[in-house]
């Protein structure tokens, strides 16, 4: 495969460069900390990645606290802050609105069961870790430390933590599908049940019904108003204009297709297929990209506990990687874990079962900086918190969600695959797993691969989980998937199981119409029909072929949409000339490709709206946006090509006029690359000078593909500029762990002024990796900084 190989070099190019920049010495620190057992050691290697050795599994999670809060303390006490619903506190009255929304979704359960759902180490893990941040804020506090900028920028102070926050904030991970069966009524509501199928493509096929009881036209635009709240990234806008109101929340199809774009692509291959004789996982999670990252990469390393990989940096542990036995990989998998619930209300009360039943209500005080606390209700059903209600109307809704049960802490059920060293020890973690909903893929030592869906899966009874139902008792959740009851695949005859979120419950009868309604709404297929494709082809796969298959731009769907265009004309010299890059194209979005430039404009931001004006209501044609390009093109492909050829040809001529007012008249000039940039500000950078929000800006540079190629670079339509898409990749050799590549964006560190702040950033944008070292003496091979520590008396 001849992109292996440009990607293999340039990854021992950067790596190279990466040596030249910095000083070969090692830098030797030393300290004590308070908190602290037994002498310990953190070794930073040249890429800020640190690996812990400490003398017990206790030193490590609380080392690993202490270097999180070292490297990311404002990102991790901000999003400790968002989930409690403590940004008033801190920031003032125009989070409030924001915190109460929040506070609605916390875990309120019994913490005996939720520490029971992890494992027998997670305790241990979660309470050092939350020492080891308490540690470093300590440090910062007394001054010993710096204090990040970003809380001079805010007057803000970092907060202490209590272990429990870390497991009841729940409303980060990604679950599914409260947002679009909004959606789904709003659009029904609008243009019939035909409308919603330009909206969103079924998977398995299936004929969605209106449930009975429900209206869908009583269902309001804003129900989701506090679920969105809960659930968004903090801005600084309303800080900086020192506003007292809150902002309002994003509109539901914008946050809609924020999150239809957050996925990922994971493979496992086999020994017998991979050219050293060893499986190979790869991995590569797709997120908002920012800066800092989302990720962070980090090593552990004491008795009876060995794990690198990536995670959250609020986080204890790794959520992907390895433990030197077994190779553990994430993409989620589109399980339907959530639903709205619709009632009649009366005072206080919503009716139920032929009864009433009154609400609970949680009154708390809400801290407001500079005002006097805010007194909040908090309204609860037994379906969940309460986000609208109109009690003169006698209205209301609920969200039921994952995340009122124990051991649903997003990615914390990766607990049980730290110490795992076999498939029956995978498969026990992958039935304990809850949120978010996961295709696990696996790798081990022993030569065994395999993959499963892991997630606690409601179990629905004669209805769908597409539209929200009535809160009266006709719709309940009738328990959970049993233990072994999703499906899962020990070592397929392929030589290798890949996902990229797109649905693959298996057919019948290996897995029965009955228990394949785990969810309905699945990702575009086109990023893992690629990876099927190259794989496929690959009889033996080198690590370099798994690196290139992580950054490859190829787009089926845009094969798929330039397929219809095959045999349109016209007379129009413009159209003609934009005709002729898209049929000649074979849908590889480089960044030098005009072809590439032409088709995104054309099937994200401009085909969709002509069709969804011709197929159906102009109402529901405005909810329907720019539409997705799967239901578009099926819709297309069903029409005669006299009929969609207009349709199509109109599409372009918007894409050319708006392609000609960003990048000028000359159509050879208008390439991908410059159009489709990776730039990365800081959501705090709004309060910085000009000086300081340069130095926290990242790019922008040129980067290539799209959400529909494997190298995932989701784009937003009013720039171009990247939103979603990996910012950690890893590769990892199976069983010659320090043979493993992987790479962060834009860096490892949060501080802007670190060297580790943004030197990631041009090699992930090359497509170029950096080593991942397991074995202590290439870890000390690689070293930049060796921290002693030591217990402080």
């Amino acid at each position: 495969m001849k992109l292996a190989g440009v990607v293999l070099g340039l990854a021992l190019a950067a790596a190279g460069t990466a040596r030249a920049e910095v000083s070969t010495a090692v830098r030797q620190e030393t300290g004590a900390v308070r908190g602290l057992s037994a002498p310990a050691e953190i070794v930073v290697d040249r890429w800020g990645i640190p690996h812990i050795y400490a003398a017990s599994t206790k030193d490590a999670f609380f080392l690993q606290g202490w270097n999180a809060a070292r490297d990311r303390l404002w990102q991790i006490d901000l999003w400790r802050k968002r989930g409690l619903g403590r940004l008033s506190a801190s920031f003032g009255p125009a989070y409030v609105a924001q915190d109460r929304a929040a506070r609605l979704f916390l875990y309120r359960g019994d913490m005996a069961a939720e520490w029971a759902s992890y494992d027998p180490i997670g305790r241990e893990a979660v309470e050092s870790f939350a020492a080891g941040v308490n540690a470093y804020v300590a440090e910062v506090r007394a001054g010993q430390r710096p204090l990040p900028v970003e809380f001079r920028l805010t007057d803000s102070q970092p907060e202490t933590w209590n272990p429990e926050d870390i497991l009841r904030i729940r409303s980060h991970a990604l679950v599914s599908n409260v947002t679009s069966e909004v959606a789904r009524a709003r659009t029904i509501c609008a243009g019939g049940l035909a409308a919603d199928t330009l909206r969103r493509k079924l998977e398995p096929a299936h004929k969605v019904t209106v449930p009975k009881g429900l209206d869908p036209c009583e269902v309001p635009e804003d129900v989701l108003a506090d679920y969105v709240r809960a659930t968004e990234p903090v801005s600084f806008a309303a800080f900086a204009k020192a506003k007292a109101e809150a902002e309002a929340p994003k509109p539901l199809a914008q946050v809609i297709d924020e999150r239809a774009a957050e996925g990922s692509n994971n493979w496992t291959i086999s020994a017998a297929r991979s050219a050293t004789g060893r499986p190979i996982l790869a991995n590569d999670p797709h997120r908002p990209v920012g800066a800092p990252s989302l990720r962070y990469i980090a090593h552990l390393d004491a008795p009876g506990l060995s794990i690198i990989g990536a995670g959250e940096p609020a986080l204890p542990g790794v959520s992907f990687g390895h433990n030197g036995t077994t190779a553990f990989g994430i993409t989620i998998n589109y399980v339907d874990q959530e639903d709205l619930y619709a009632y009649q209300t009366r005072a206080g009360a919503y009716r139920y079962k032929g009864g009433h039943e009154p609400m609970r209500v949680i009154r708390e005080t809400i801290e407001v900086k500079g005002e006097a606390p805010r007194e909040v209700e908090l309204k609860f059903t037994r379906h969940g918190p309460v986000v609208w209600e109109d009690a003169a109307k006698g209205r209301a809704f609920a969200v039921r969600t994952i995340w009122n049960e124990p051991g649903l802490a997003g990615y914390f059920g990766s607990s049980r695959m730290w110490r795992a060293k076999s498939w029956e020890d995978f498969q026990l973690a992958r039935n304990r797993w809850g949120a978010p909903p996961l295709n696990l893929v696996y790798a081990d030592t022993h030569g065994d691969i395999g993959w499963s869906v892991a997630a606690r899966t409601p179990v629905r009874k004669g209805w769908d989980g597409l539209m929200p139902v009535p809160g009266d008792g006709r719709y309940e959740w009738t328990g959970f998937v049993e233990d072994g009851g999703l499906p899962v695949v020990k070592n397929p005859k392929e030589g290798f199981f890949a996902t990229a979120n797109a649905m693959n419950i298996p057919a019948e009868p290996a897995y029965p119409r009955e228990k394949r309604q785990l969810g309905f709404e699945w990702a575009d297929p086109s990023r893992s029909q690629r990876i099927h494709e190259v794989l496929n082809a690959l009889p033996k796969s080198t690590l370099a072929d798994s690196m290139a298959l992580q950054v490859d731009s190829v787009s089926p769907q845009a094969r798929r949409g330039v397929a219809l265009l095959k045999d349109v004309t016209s007379p129009d010299p413009a159209l003609a000339r934009a005709l002729g890059y898209l049929q000649a194209w074979d849908g590889n979005e480089t960044t030098d490709s005009v072809a590439a430039a032409l088709y995104e404009t054309w099937a994200l931001k401009h085909l969709g709206r002509q069709v969804a004006v011709r197929a159906t209501t102009p109402a529901a044609a405005k909810l329907i946006g720019d539409g997705a390009p799967d239901p578009i093109f099926a819709w297309l492909e069903a029409q005669p090509p006299a009929a969609r050829a207009p349709l199509m040809l109109a599409a372009l001529a918007d894409t050319i006029a708006e392609l000609k007012g960003r990048l000028g008249a000359d159509m050879a000039t208008w390439t991908w690359g410059r159009l489709h940039h990776a730039k990365f500000v800081p959501a705090v950078a709004t309060l910085a000078d000009p000086q300081l929000a340069a130095q926290m800006t990242v790019g922008p540079l040129q980067v290539p593909g799209s959400a529909s190629t494997p190298r995932a670079a989701t784009w937003r339509p009013n720039d171009f500029a990247q939103s979603s898409g990996a910012s950690v990749r890893i590769v990892l050799d199976v069983g010659a762990w320090d043979n493993s590549m992987a790479i962060n964006t834009p860096g490892q560190s949060a501080d802007p002024m670190s060297p580790h702040y943004r030197d990631l950033f041009p090699l992930w944008a090359a497509g170029s990796y950096v080593p991942l070292r397991f074995s202590r003496a290439a870890v000390e091979g690689d070293a930049e900084v060796v921290m002693k520590l030591t217990p402080a008396k």
